[in-house]
């Protein structure tokens, strides 16, 4: 099983940006968590992340190309606006999952809103570095119930 995950604009920044929004770790640490639940999971997850949409864009491509089993993205801003990335993400044939490692419903109102949610599975929000393990759980399963 392959799962892709997607980090967005600024997310290379955890550790770095707002610890009390995002806490100290770092990105590399998250995808290491995720690397190793994958191989509990029995799933092969590699994570990607691009400050530049059209980059995303391109590998939302790829994986459909690519026939992933399931995507989990944290797009970070471009969650709320960028109809661009939700095109793109409407083209996979695969479960969803979108990630937040802060609650977007409890922060500043045009946080709210997430242009890619009705595309999804699923939303995790909230739970820190665990929205990310959380939603590979959630890939896993989604991927399992459809081949059920």
């Amino acid at each position: 099983m392959k799962i892709l995950t997607l980090n967005g604009i600024n997310l290379n920044m955890f550790g770095k940006r707002d610890p009390a929004q995002y806490g100290s770790i770092t990105l590399a640490e998250i995808d290491a968590q995720l690397q190793q639940l994958g191989q509990e999971l029995g799933a092969q997850v590699e994570c990607f992340q691009t400050n530049f949409e059209g980059a995303m864009v391109e590998r939302i491509h790829q994986a459909h190309s690519d026939l992933v089993d399931a995507v989990i993205i944290n797009a970070g801003a471009w969650t709320h606006y960028s109809y661009g990335l939700r095109d793109a993400l409407a083209i996979l044939k695969c479960p969803i999952i979108e990630v937040h490692m802060s609650n977007i419903h409890a922060r500043e109102a045009f946080r709210h809103h997430s242009v890619i949610a009705e595309l999804t599975k699923g939303q995790i929000a909230g739970f820190g570095a665990d929205s990310y393990l959380l939603g590979l759980r959630a890939a896993v399963a989604a991927v399992h119930n459809l081949k059920a």
